[in-house]
């Protein structure tokens, strides 16, 4: 069995406690990070290391985005894609050697900014141009592929707290949720969080830091894992570590994990 885990940490540095917490707690073989904030010569390489994590591929930059791939198993780094143009780390691809060629995407998909309008909201076009160059992309995967990481959109009405309030939200608006259904089909990837909690049962990962504490869950569904359909009949079970969002100094995250037996 090989266990991979994704999970936007908002700044690997300082979440770094609630990481090895985790590490230990949930050991999984192989954990993607979000938003690291760091650029790659200030990763905690050593941490990772300790902590049996000695395989990295990370791809940083100055205090903003940032993804990074550790790995207790032997893997190599596989792409490095810039799909806004801009210079933004917002991508790290690894092959498994050892798997049959695994390939494992870790992706930090933009969040729009406020507005959904391209012509007001430079941010919210910028994220759809990001979805359709992955489109592209993905009509071309021709090996069995993980996609992971923060897609910042929730596509499923149960996906998010309150449909009918935040169809006009950035996250869940229409559009984005077509655009994202459409680097869906280019592949045929399957939701592994939704093939094993099926709609329309509880399945968030984000609550904001604004409104958490009022204890109303209002939560969405902003983080994914995506499989081949080939790989995604090799997995077994997919959970939400939730209680991780109330460690100390949490992330507004929460990690995901799929077992695979592989």
């Amino acid at each position: 069995m090989v266990k991979i885990t994704t999970w936007n940490i908002n700044s690997v540095r300082l979440r770094m406690p609630i990481v090895e917490r985790y590490l230990k707690e949930h050991a999984p073989d192989v954990l993607c990070l979000q938003e690291i904030k760091c650029q790659e010569q200030q990763f905690p390489y050593k941490a990772f290391a300790e902590l049996g994590y000695e395989h990295t591929a990370v791809h940083g930059q100055k205090g903003y985005h940032g993804v990074a791939t550790v790995s207790r198993i032997p893997m190599q780094e596989f792409s490095r894609h810039d799909w806004q143009d801009n210079g933004e780390a917002r991508h790290v691809g690894v092959e498994f050697p050892s798997l049959d060629g695994l390939v494992l995407e870790n992706v930090y998909i933009p969040a729009g900014g406020d507005i959904p309008d391209r012509e007001k909201n430079l941010k919210f076009g910028q994220k759809l141009d990001f979805l359709e160059r992955m489109t592209r992309w993905a009509e071309k995967i021709d090996r069995p592929t993980l996609l992971v990481g923060d897609f910042n959109i929730a596509p499923l009405e149960c996906d998010v707290y309150d449909h009918k309030a935040l169809l006009k939200v950035v996250s869940h608006t229409p559009l984005e949720v077509e655009t994202l259904g459409l680097l869906q089909g280019a592949h045929e990837w399957v939701d592994l969080g939704r093939k094993h909690i099926p709609a329309p049962e509880r399945n968030y990962s984000w609550w904001s830091y604004r409104t958490y504490w009022q204890g109303k869950d209002r939560g969405r569904r902003l983080d994914h894992m995506w499989a081949s359909p080939d790989l995604a009949a090799q997995s077994v079970a997919h959970s939400i570590a939730e209680d991780t969002r109330d460690w100390e100094k949490p992330s507004d995250h929460v990690p995901l994990m799929t077992e695979f037996d592989l």
